[in-house]
């Protein structure tokens, strides 16, 4: 645990959080995060979300400085030849908006981005696999700001490489979310199941795939891989959880602290960005004290697989191997849309009834109420709210913020 005497001189690390849309970004700052990550429609890791286009960029930039949060651009797929004729307008786009940082794996890119982005920090992604300080020193060498370490170093190994490079040369570590079975994130499984290059943000998650041995000829025949059950996944990761060891982490010399999920919902960003935010604080304010329960619980309240502390330690995440099934002990009931007097407008995401107990999370401390009376648009009593977004009236006193995430917990 964190010593005073450290404690009185280090600075707060950086808590990044991912943004892979705007509505994800807006989250982020609300909530707490001191930095996002985020893509452009193009050389970004993740596919999948929405990403930014040249606009919402520069939007974003703006909307992040002015509430004092950097912009660190992903840039981190390893593109072929065809792809680089826009990488260098891309990259003097960012420079000329104000983006902060670029985070890039490879090599070639590195290079354009000093070329045409010379005034913008130059981050190693983890998809390089920096695993040891001459690996660090290299990059630094080339132009490097900050590396993010592979997810496979252990923190005794990290404090090594602290104490072996360049004091300016920053250190960023995944501090929370899924977890790959393959070597820093470098995979071709999905290329070769779905034609999906994972190497390029299109990975179809065959490692969460349910798997079976067949014999040549009988086909129609599946053997389980283990002796009980129906099948296994066997490359299903249990997910990263460090929420409870941050001081072990900047013991370590990590100075950012990385949450990953650029792909999951904006509650999920706002929810565990608030969490590690408070977790942050909490250390800095109480050294050498034990994480409050109600700050740990709030990585209970998302969707997630089993955690676990990852490769920090000196063991393995773990596999969970009987499913791939999510813990969801939570969902969002509904979402605050405003405020008429003593009256609370709710927009339903799923079902509640009246009299229910709910979480309510928004920025600060989360807290709990009960949904005494609920009302229609027309402020007639209702007993449940069934329809997907129809609108409800709470009638509270509570200090609820436009945004607030109404939250019930699963049976």
């Amino acid at each position: 645990m964190m010593r005073k005497s450290e404690h009185e001189f280090r600075p707060k690390p950086e808590l990044l959080s991912p943004a892979g849309d705007m509505e994800r970004l807006e989250a982020a700052v609300r909530y707490g995060a001191d930095a996002v990550y985020l893509a452009g429609k193009d050389y970004g890791m993740r596919a999948a979300p929405g990403n930014f286009t040249r606009e919402e960029l520069k939007r974003a930039v703006e909307l992040c400085h002015n509430n004092g949060v950097r912009v660190h651009v992903t840039c981190n797929t390893l593109p072929r030849n065809h792809e680089l004729r826009e990488l260098p307008g891309f990259l003097s786009y960012c420079a000329e908006i104000g983006v902060d940082a670029l985070i890039i794996c490879d090599l070639g890119v590195l290079s354009l981005a000093r070329e045409y982005a010379p005034g913008v920090d130059l981050h190693v992604s983890t998809q390089t696999g920096i695993v040891n300080y001459a690996a660090a020193r290299a990059c630094y060498d080339l132009g490097a700001r900050r590396v993010v370490l592979a997810r496979e170093v252990p923190l005794s190994e990290i404090k090594e490489i602290r104490e072996n490079i360049p004091d300016d040369l920053e250190l960023e570590a995944f501090v929370h979310g899924s977890m790959c079975v393959s070597f820093s994130g470098r995979c071709l499984l999905s290329n070769y199941m779905t034609g999906r290059d994972a190497n390029r943000g299109q990975c179809a998650q065959p490692c969460r795939w349910e798997y079976f041995l067949t014999e040549k000829q009988r086909p129609e025949r599946h053997f389980s891989i283990v002796e009980r059950g129906d099948g296994t996944y066997i490359m299903n990761s249990n997910d990263l959880c460090m929420i409870e060891h941050i001081p072990e982490m900047l013991d370590a010399g990590i100075c950012s602290l990385k949450i990953e999920g650029r792909a999951k919902s904006a509650y999920y960003v706002a929810c565990v960005t608030a969490a590690y935010r408070r977790a942050i604080d909490f250390f800095y304010e109480h050294p050498g004290e034990k994480l409050p329960p109600e700050i740990l619980s709030e990585t209970e309240k998302i969707s997630h697989r089993t955690y676990s502390p990852g490769f920090y330690f000196g063991g393995e995440p773990g596999q969970t191997t009987d499913c791939s099934h999510y813990t969801r002990n939570y969902q969002v009931a509904a979402v605050c849309a405003g405020r008429s007097g003593e009256y609370v407008l709710l927009r339903q995401l799923n079902k509640f009834l009246r009299g229910a107990a709910v979480d309510v999370l928004q920025p600060g401390e989360a807290f709990t109420a009960t949904l005494t009376e609920i009302y229609n648009e027309d402020f007639e009593p209702l007993e449940s709210a069934p329809h997907a977004e129809m609108p409800v009236y709470w009638r509270t006193t509570l200090p609820l913020e436009e945004g607030a995430y109404i939250r019930i917990r699963r049976e």
